[in-house]
């Protein structure tokens, strides 16, 4: 589940100012959705319990996670693949031809999608610090459950984007996103953010190493999500 800047806010009894503070200086975990701050609720809770903060309010109360609906991670990096040695001048070319062999999709779906982030204010890009950043479609799209995609981009050298990243650090790491609807959409990036602040598959993204390395940390990831949620649903 993700939370907003506001109800982060009340949870923790303190002005927005202060949470957008801590996400300068203090690492608080977000993503960028459409220019919203959006938090991943188990993220912001473990996060606060390092730091010996408690919440005030219910927003943060422990939830179990619904894994029966949601996407595994490791197919759709599969399905996208790994993109070495990218200049930033070509992300837009390796977008075109990721979404060339969307599986899944028509030939007519593939064009409008192409043809919506080629657009002005098509493609949200989501610097989330440390050099890394989840581009996806600023519009939804319903693709069906066979569909989808996850594209890993290592740039040869940092890419300009329009705002600096928050923590000042250049993006030269993308993980390009396309769920498969709306539905999937939050829960494929907060699980992919929550990866990305695991130290495993973080150093495997930023040393851009070997696929198989890269899917096999995914593929752990997602047998603990499900794990989880087995957990969850006997408590």
């Amino acid at each position: 589940m993700y939370l907003n800047l506001v109800q982060i806010a009340e949870s923790f009894g303190v002005p927005e100012r202060v949470v957008e503070g801590w996400i300068r200086t203090e690492g608080l975990p977000h993503t960028l959705d459409r220019e919203r701050l959006l938090f991943d609720r188990s993220q912001v809770a473990e996060w606060a319990a390092d730091r010996g903060l408690a919440a005030r309010a219910g927003f943060l109360a422990p939830n179990a996670p619904a894994f029966a609906t949601a996407c595994r991670l490791e197919p759709l990096l599969r399905a996208g693949g790994v993109w070495r040695d990218v200049a930033p001048q070509g992300v837009p070319d390796i977008f075109d031809r990721v979404i060339a062999a969307l599986p899944g999709a028509t030939p007519p779906v593939r064009g409008l999608l192409t043809r919506r982030l080629r657009t002005s204010g098509g493609i949200t890009w989501a610097p989330i610090g440390g050099g890394f950043a989840l581009p996806h479609p600023s519009v939804r799209v319903a693709l069906g459950h066979d569909s989808g995609t996850i594209a890993l981009l290592c740039l040869k050298s940092p890419f300009a984007l329009e705002e600096a990243p928050i923590d000042g650090v250049p993006v030269t790491r993308m993980l390009f996103v396309i769920a498969p609807s709306p539905r999937a959409h939050l829960d494929v990036l907060g699980r992919l953010s929550r990866a990305l602040a695991k130290t495993s598959f973080r150093t495997l993204v930023a040393d851009a190493a070997p696929d198989e390395q890269l899917f096999s940390s995914l593929r752990q990831a997602d047998d603990a999500t499900a794990a989880a949620a087995v957990s969850g649903e006997r408590a």
